[in-house]
């Protein structure tokens, strides 16, 4: 995986979530969640795997929400920042963060009803073998995002610290069919990049994000998009 080195120092755990949902990042923090509460529905009593869990954004919103959910990263920097969070919002006994690596998960056939992955597979070297792991282990529901090759995120993403794989569409519907999974639902988002985002006031964030929708509700334009969120069945 790109960057695994980076991910897993101390300080970059302690950092990630100032770094990127504070200012104009928590307009993405909110339309991220958003995205996976839309795509999952009622998450009560949900049997739900997160690969790639970091901080535990998502973990924990869900288990707040009455999801069972397991919370897997190789960082244990990373779960002990997500630990401190769950502690903090009365849930770590809601829920199970684990250390483990997202190519070889440590669970039988068909154990959860989704599984999801957020802020992953622009780092995942094999996505197909990640992709096919993620399957193995869903009864139902394999739900992910990717970072679009056609859009504005190829502008910079050479200087990122560790780039990030961009995607077509076509390589994420080869991708589904290959892994056993059929696509049930897609939404497509931010024509601006999310550095664009967290370098901004949250105010100022407001009115760029005003004029990213009418971009992208515009007819033909939504291909424009810098991510996209794709919902999957298992077949």
């Amino acid at each position: 995986m790109k960057g695994q080195e980076w991910y897993q120092t101390d300080e970059v755990a302690e950092e990630y979530e100032e770094k990127r949902f504070s200012r104009g990042g928590r307009l993405i923090d909110r339309r991220e969640k958003e995205a996976v509460l839309n795509a999952i529905g009622p998450v009560d009593d949900k049997d739900i795997l997160e690969i790639a869990c970091g901080t535990g954004r998502f973990t924990v919103m869900l288990a707040e929400r009455g999801a069972d959910i397991v919370g897997l990263d190789i960082s244990a920097a990373m779960l002990q920042q997500g630990r401190r969070k769950a502690r903090a919002a009365g849930v770590a006994d809601h829920l199970e963060f684990m250390r483990g690596d997202a190519a070889r998960l440590p669970f039988p056939d068909d154990h959860f009803d989704t599984v999801m992955a957020m802020r992953f597979f622009h780092l995942a070297d094999t996505p197909a073998s990640f992709l096919s792991e993620m399957c193995r282990v869903s009864k139902e529901q394999v739900f992910f995002d990717t970072f679009n090759r056609f859009s504005t995120r190829s502008i910079y993403n050479w200087a990122l610290p560790m780039g990030s794989r961009l995607y077509s569409r076509s390589e994420v519907e080869s991708l589904l069919s290959k892994s056993g999974l059929q696509l049930a639902g897609e939404s497509h988002d931010f024509v601006l990049p999310y550095g664009f985002y967290r370098q901004i006031p949250g105010n100022l964030a407001s009115t760029f994000r005003g004029l990213d929708k009418e971009i992208l509700d515009a007819p033909g334009l939504e291909r424009l998009a810098s991510v996209s969120y794709w919902n999957a069945r298992v077949e």
